[in-house]
Parts: C-alpha cells; structure tokens; sequence
C-alpha cells in the first residue's frame, strides 16, 4: 500500500522455504515463478493477513465523538478475511457491526479498522465476532454491542469435507444486548441473517 518498500523478513522467508522444500517436489522449486514465494509468502502474512498484531483496538476506537444519544448505530456489509489456526487456510466472508452507544461513537470507517484489527490475526471465526463486540464495550463505552460474521470457510470447503457451498455463520453479543432477544433480532435483520435463528447470546 502507499507505495512505501517494506523491510524484508529474512526468518520468515527461510521458514517458508524450509516449509517447501518438505512437500513440493525439488525440481518445482527450481522454476523462475517460485524462486521468489518465500519472501511473497511471508510479506503477504505479515503486511496482508497478519498484520493485525500490529493495531490495539483501544487504538482503533480512540477517536470517538461524544453525544448524547443512544439510537442503534450499525454497519453491514463489511467484507473482511481472517486466516484461521488450525490449518493457516484463510476464510472470507461479509460482518454486520452494531453497537448501542454509551455517549460516544465512531465513524463508520472505525468499525471496519476494528474488524480488521481482529480479523488480520490467526483466529477461529467464532472468536473473531466475540472479539469485536467485546472491544465495543470495553474501549468505547457501548452499552451494548455485536458482531455477526457470515464467511466461506477454505478449512472447509477446499479440504476435509470439501463442501464448497457451506457457509459458516457465527455471531456475538455483549453489554445489554447479550440479555435482550428483540436487540438480537434487530441486528440479525440488519445482517441479513434473521432467518438463522436469534438465539441469545451469553450474558456480559
């Protein structure tokens, strides 16, 4: 981005070789279009897919703007992708963030750094929403909060069961609206995913 060189990221790279060398036949590494994959691969974790180590979600959230009100603030739509543990396969889907503010909000483009700041980390999808709903509570003071993801699972869909059409859902909620069913529908409608089911959350 920006146009701005990164340094290298010697160990990284050497790792990822190392990696290769273990499963891709020797004569494959040889060819001019795979010289170079060690150092891609670790510039594309670092600088693309995990670089959400390197965000504080107090951070993210710390230019908020007081007032008065406490209407439902919410964003849909939000493409984000994650890698996730198990297998460093990564996953891709669309988050609905929504929060009840407690005096304070953000700009719509404040929610969708915070879902990076969690997504761009080696995490499982449900811990993922959990994170972010939390963080509204906790960094900018919402009185209640959520986060539904909606994603395509490359864990699953390219590997093991190898269901290509599967979509996995997941969804969190925090603060009053993990104790209240009709907030719950709400964001669930908003997301697009009523029809999964509004099922409460556990209480924060």
């Amino acid at each position: 981005m920006g146009g701005r060189r990164r340094s290298p990221v010697p160990d990284a790279a050497a790792a990822v070789a190392r990696f290769l060398r273990a499963v891709v036949p020797a004569g494959e590494l040889a060819r001019a279009d795979v010289r170079g994959t060690p150092r891609r691969v670790a510039e594309a974790f670092r600088d693309d897919l995990l670089d959400g180590y390197a965000m504080d979600p107090a951070e993210v959230l710390g230019e908020a703007m007081e007032i008065p009100g406490k209407d439902l603030v919410a964003l849909a739509g939000i493409d984000f992708h994650a890698v996730c543990p198990h297998h460093l396969l990564p996953y891709r889907g669309r988050a609905c963030v929504a929060y009840v503010p407690g005096g304070r909000v953000v700009g719509f483009g404040v929610l969708a750094r915070l879902v990076d700041c969690f997504a761009h980390r080696l995490v499982i999808q449900e811990v993922l929403a959990r994170q972010v709903a939390d963080a509204l509570v906790a960094h900018l003071g919402a009185r209640g909060a959520a986060c539904v993801l909606d994603a395509e699972q490359m864990c699953l869909t390219v590997r093991g069961e190898r269901r290509r059409e599967a979509r996995a859902h997941a969804q969190a909620f925090a603060g009053s609206m993990a104790r209240s069913a009709a907030w719950q529908r709400r964001v669930l409608r908003i997301a697009g995913g009523e029809g999964r089911g509004a099922v409460p959350g556990r209480r924060r």
